[in-house]
């Protein structure tokens, strides 16, 4: 008898020892819970608190995006109100065959809007050039849509303009010290890809938004 109840006893000094140990576990888990979803909340309440901070971060995400979009990456951008009337953005799209087949840009995409020729000056045939004549090219190769006017550098002159009332936010006047940030909803591109003789007309757009930090003014100085 005094056996049973000594080993009785052990076991109650094992359980006693063991539960309270549980019960420390598990209030360390809440507590690094709580620090954890402190800091996220702390962290929204700074992004909204400085807009700013949450701009450039969706320009920097959206960037990332269309830098490994595939076939057709844009790795280089730019934006600037247009020199005309203000009423569209011009951009500066540095754009890459990341696939593997030849392809031709036929078209830009944005919002409900579909493109089909640019603007150039100097030499340029009229009506405006069709996009299709210029944007061909194989894997690897690149090309530009921009102006040499906004961006001095640009080895070409093939300019498009993304009118803002179909943009979800545009540049400011020139000159401006808060220009704005371009955000072009559903663009893409609709293009020929040239598969082992075939022609395979498709469209891509991309499942994050085009957005831009503006240039404040002319880099020409204009």
């Amino acid at each position: 008898m005094r056996l049973f109840r000594g080993q009785g006893a052990t076991r109650s000094r094992s359980g006693a020892t063991y539960c309270p140990l549980l019960a420390q576990g598990a209030t360390e888990y809440l507590v690094l819970l709580a620090v954890v979803l402190i800091v996220a909340l702390v962290s929204v309440a700074l992004l909204g608190f400085f807009p700013g901070m949450a701009s450039d971060a969706q320009i920097t995400q959206s960037q990332m995006y269309w830098r490994g979009a595939s076939p057709i990456a844009i790795i280089e951008f730019g934006a600037m109100i247009d020199w005309f009337g203000n009423t569209s953005d011009v951009p500066y799209l540095r754009v890459r065959n990341n696939g593997m087949y030849p392809i031709r840009i036929t078209k830009t995409l944005y919002g409900s809007i579909s493109t089909s020729t640019f603007y150039c000056t100097g030499g340029c045939p009229t009506p405006y050039p069709n996009i299709s004549d210029y944007f061909y090219f194989s894997p690897g190769e690149e090309r530009y849509f921009g102006s040499p006017v906004c961006f001095p550098g640009i080895p070409t002159n093939r300019a498009i303009f993304l009118s803002h009332s179909s943009l979800a936010s545009s540049c400011q006047v020139l000159h401006s010290d808060s220009p704005g940030t371009l955000t072009a909803n559903n663009f893409g591109f609709e293009y020929i890809e040239y598969i082992e003789g075939q022609q395979i007309t498709k469209r891509q757009i991309g499942t994050a938004p085009l957005r831009i930090k503006c240039s404040p003014q002319l880099s020409g100085g204009g």
